[in-house]
Order: C-alpha cells, then sequence, then structure tokens
C-alpha cells in the first residue's frame, strides 16, 4: 500500500491547483511548465535508431544528455546555457593511472552590454558563447527579447526582459525625452515583441514573487466598524426620510 495519495514527484505540480496559486494567472502557470533547454554541451543524434558502419546492422542510439550543474551565482549573469560538468579524468595523462574528478567550467569575462530600450549600460557576467549569440542575434536586446527562458537560464536575464517589455508596452516617453524622433525608431525597432501590459507584469517572475504580487493585488484595507454604522445610519435615514408623508400648505 503507498504512503501517499499521490507520488511525492507531482506535489508541485499539485499545489498549482489549490488556494492562491489557483488564482495566478494563466498565462504565468503556463510559462512555468518545464521545458527541454536546447542542448549545448552535448549534440543529440536525433533518431532512435541507425546503421552501424562496420556491419550495417541497426542498433540502438542513445542520447543520453550530459548532466549539467548551474551555480547559484550563474543567475546573476548571462551564461548562455553553459554550466559545470563533473566528471573524471586520468592522473598525469597515463589511462594506466587511477582515474581523479575534475569539474568543467566556462570561462567567465565581465563585460559593458548596452540597451537601447532601457537606455542603461549594464557590467555582467557573460561567456564567450552568449557574446557569440549577442552577435547572431544583432544586439544584446534581441538576444534577451528572442531567447527563451528555458534557454536564458538567468533570473537577471528575465529581469532584463521584463523591463524591456514593460517599456514597449507602455511607450514611455522618458525614453530619449529630447529626441522624440530616435524614440520612436526604437519603438518601432522591437515593435513585434510587444506583449500586454498585464502579461509583461508578470514575465520571468519567481514563484514566491508572483504569489506575494498577487496577495498584494488582492490585500484590502480593513474598513472602520465605525465608518460602516455611519454609512448604514446615513442610508436608514435617508429611506426613513422618503417614507414620510409630505404636508403641502394650500396658499
Amino acid at each position: 500500500m503507498p504512503l501517499h495519495k499521490y507520488p511525492p514527484k507531482i506535489w508541485e505540480a499539485l499545489k498549482l491547483n489549490q488556494g492562491i496559486y489557483a488564482r495566478l494567472p494563466k498565462h504565468y502557470l503556463k510559462s512555468l511548465e518545464q521545458k527541454e533547454p536546447t542542448p549545448v554541451h552535448w549534440r543529440p543524434l536525433g533518431v532512435k535508431y541507425r546503421a552501424n558502419p562496420k556491419t550495417g546492422h541497426k542498433e540502438r542510439v542513445q542520447d543520453v544528455p550530459i548532466p549539467i550543474y548551474y551555480p547559484p551565482h550563474s543567475q546573476d549573469g548571462l551564461w548562455g546555457g553553459e554550466g559545470w560538468i563533473s566528471g573524471f579524468r586520468y592522473a598525469n595523462n597515463d589511462k594506466l593511472s587511477t582515474r581523479v574528478k575534475k569539474v568543467w567550467k566556462p570561462q567567465l569575462l565581465v563585460r559593458e552590454l548596452y540597451s537601447e530600450i532601457l537606455d542603461n549600460k549594464f557590467t555582467i557576467t557573460v561567456t564567450p558563447r552568449t557574446l557569440n549569440l549577442i552577435d547572431a542575434a544583432y544586439g544584446f536586446d534581441f538576444y534577451i527579447l528572442k531567447t527563451p527562458k528555458e534557454d536564458l537560464n538567468s533570473k537577471l536575464g528575465m529581469d532584463l526582459k521584463r523591463a524591456m517589455l514593460l517599456r514597449l508596452a507602455r511607450k514611455d516617453t522618458e525614453l530619449y525625452s529630447s529626441d522624440k524622433a530616435r524614440r520612436e525608431k526604437v519603438y518601432n525597432k522591437y515593435k513585434q515583441f510587444e506583449i500586454p501590459e498585464e502579461e509583461a507584469e508578470w514575465m520571468g517572475l519567481s514563484l514566491e514573487e508572483a504569489v506575494e504580487k498577487r496577495r498584494q493585488l488582492e490585500h484590502k484595507e480593513p474598513e472602520p466598524l465605525f465608518k460602516t454604522c455611519v454609512d448604514q445610519l446615513v442610508k436608514e435615514l435617508t429611506i426613513q426620510k422618503l417614507s414620510e408623508p409630505q404636508l403641502i400648505e394650500k396658499k
């Protein structure tokens, strides 16, 4: 007999159907669905079977992804999907010697990146792959807006995306306030990424932040009892006055 009614693996998913979690916007709940990121440290073959090059016999292909560890400080930068890989190496490059543990880490660089939409420079920790992706996207803003959440894999990246989408949705006039033509040019350049402001406000929020935001939206200040009594008394007196007959004196 099982110890739990539901397996512990689906507890997190069931939690979203109860209480304040169920009152979160549908587009936000949809964004919490787990999706496979684009492979970075390995290349999937994409087929289940292939012919052996020597024998020609059909054999099964095992596409086993490499386990990657993303340290907490990776959320404060843009690593381009790279992470730490744990494995083993031979001591002194001798295959007859014992194996020792090794961790492969990406090269980290500190660079200044400029955002046209936010009109600001950000000092961010990046990897060489991130710089290549920014060049391939033709700009920092395009890279942030085009890259999905699972490929960014960065809290900083999602915060930047939310700020950019909010500015595009609100058409903020503070952007290049002294140059209206340049402001309109920037808004038209990134017009394809515009979404409603109600959706942009929830973009990239963690579950804890979203719950707190929902709680603040639903929070109402307690109304003093005397105010309720006064309003009720005024209403009753108004009804009583209207129900009383009015005497009209004839001249």
